[in-house]
């Protein structure tokens, strides 16, 4: 199994990198916490893996730290919870966040994840509430560079995409980026989405 990739940033999207490993392309699907802490193009990345095994697929997930892969385990164990939705939680959250909202059993927090109704919700109280407390230490992810400098179309373009990946109506998703955009002048993918994010969860 695949734990950990160390190589050049060949790629990244939102919700994907290729890390470069001795002239191998891995394909690796992240959250948007790891995509805002990954370099620009060529720069060096190392990855905590989370190698997932179907009948007619591999698939890698990535973390930026031991922190995120650890609660991305825990999630995926609970029932109803897939590799997927594990991403996409992580995405709307921080690690800290989540597990604040665990242990505060906060499930009006957690349904704001696209996929996480109410049953989900209660079932990773239950499950991880006394669980994510041996979780490795260390903070949340921050931010990192400003990003890429694309025309503003493109940056909305990619921000949509990740939104809807991760699960939001292309509606709603349109409208909160509309609002962030409208909120800064200064457009990147990383602010955009962030911004987004927040909004979607009020």
């Amino acid at each position: 199994m695949i734990a950990f990739l160390s190589g050049k940033l060949l790629e990244k999207q939102a919700n994907t990198a290729i890390v470069d490993v001795g002239g191998v392309g891995y394909e690796v699907s992240i959250p948007l916490t790891t995509f805002y802490e990954l370099g620009e193009v060529g720069s060096d990345v190392e990855l905590r893996i989370y190698t997932h095994v179907r009948e007619d697929a591999i698939q890698l997930f990535g973390f930026k730290t031991l922190r995120e892969r650890d609660l991305y385990l825990k999630l995926i164990a609970v029932q109803g919870i897939g590799p997927k939705s594990g991403i996409a939680m992580l995405s709307g959250m921080s690690a800290d966040e989540i597990i604040a909202a665990l242990r505060s059993n906060n499930l009006a927090r957690l349904t704001t994840i696209p996929g996480v109704g109410r049953k989900t919700a209660e079932r990773m109280v239950i499950e991880l509430r006394d669980k994510v407390g041996d979780i490795a230490p260390g903070s949340a992810s921050t931010d990192v560079g400003s990003g890429s400098s694309l025309p503003a179309d493109s940056v909305f373009d990619d921000a949509l995409s990740a939104l809807v990946n991760l699960g939001y109506q292309k509606n709603a998703a349109e409208k909160a980026l509309d609002q962030a955009a409208k909120e800064g002048t200064d457009l990147t993918v990383q602010k955009l989405l962030r911004r987004a994010l927040q909004l979607l969860a009020k």
